[in-house]
């Protein structure tokens, strides 16, 4: 019966007999190093974790978008259903008379040129909308001819209801010195026929109300074009013709909320 072969111990000894060279002298023992401070290696766990955070950055960056899109999908429908049932519209304005009650251009050699106007303005703002109500807040009105000032003004605030129109009147005047390039560019409009072209220009902000839902303040600036004016003829003052003239409504809705 063989016996299991013997492995040799720590010490280069086989079953506790010393290992011997060829001349039967021992053996050199082989010494093994082992340093007690040396760190046990453990695998790091850093490339998982950066992994990790990876993925949940993606995740919730993959959440949020669908979440945006579909919040901007289900605005759009909303938006999409009111605009087939109440058909909503801009208000309108009108200018109806303009009569110019002075109109002094005085250019002297010694002082700068200066100007003196007075306008009696009526215009009519309309609503169209079957189910939409503004509430405009006073109006900034302005007189311009070839870019050049030539008017300020004031509008009260009001409310136009549904399917409504209302008259409004309003004074401009103004009384200011002018520089070399607005007396030519006055000037120039002057000579045309004694006529000169007038554009009024309005700014105000204003709430809109529909069934339930409530705007914020938006701003709205209305542009009227196509008048022309006459200089008045001693103290009866003039009539401007606004036959074709033509308003313009810049609009701008921005957010709408529920208002219960």
């Amino acid at each position: 019966m063989t016996e299991p072969p013997s492995k040799p111990n720590g010490n280069g000894a086989i079953n506790g007999v010393a290992a011997t060279n060829g001349n039967g002298n021992p053996a050199p023992v082989k010494s093994q190093l082992y340093n007690p401070n040396r760190q046990v290696y453990r695998p790091q766990q850093y490339n998982r974790r950066r992994r990790s955070n990876r993925s949940l950055c993606c995740c919730c960056c993959f959440w949020t978008i669908l979440t945006v899109l579909a919040a901007a999908f289900l605005v759009a429908i909303v938006g999409a259903v009111f605009y087939v049932l109440y058909h909503p519209h801009q208000p309108q304005f009108s200018i109806t008379n303009l009569r110019i009650a002075k109109m002094n251009l005085k250019t002297p050699a010694d002082s700068p040129s200066h100007l003196t106007t007075l306008f009696n303005l009526t215009l009519i703002a309309k609503n169209p909308n079957n189910h939409l109500v503004f509430f405009y807040e006073p109006f900034t009105v302005t007189a311009f001819s070839d870019s050049v000032q030539i008017g300020n003004g004031s509008l009260p605030a009001f409310d136009s209801g549904k399917n409504n129109q209302t008259s409004l009147r309003s004074v401009l005047s103004n009384s200011q010195d002018l520089d070399t390039e607005s007396l030519a560019s006055l000037r120039s409009g002057l000579k045309k026929k004694r006529s000169f072209p007038v554009t009024i220009q309005m700014d105000t902000k204003a709430k809109m109300k529909m069934e339930w839902l409530k705007s914020k303040k938006v701003g709205i600036r209305v542009t009227c074009e196509g008048i022309r004016g006459t200089v008045p003829a001693g103290k009866s003052p003039s009539v401007a013709s606004v036959i074709d003239s033509e308003c313009k409504v810049d609009l701008r809705i921005k957010i709408w909320k529920f208002s219960f």
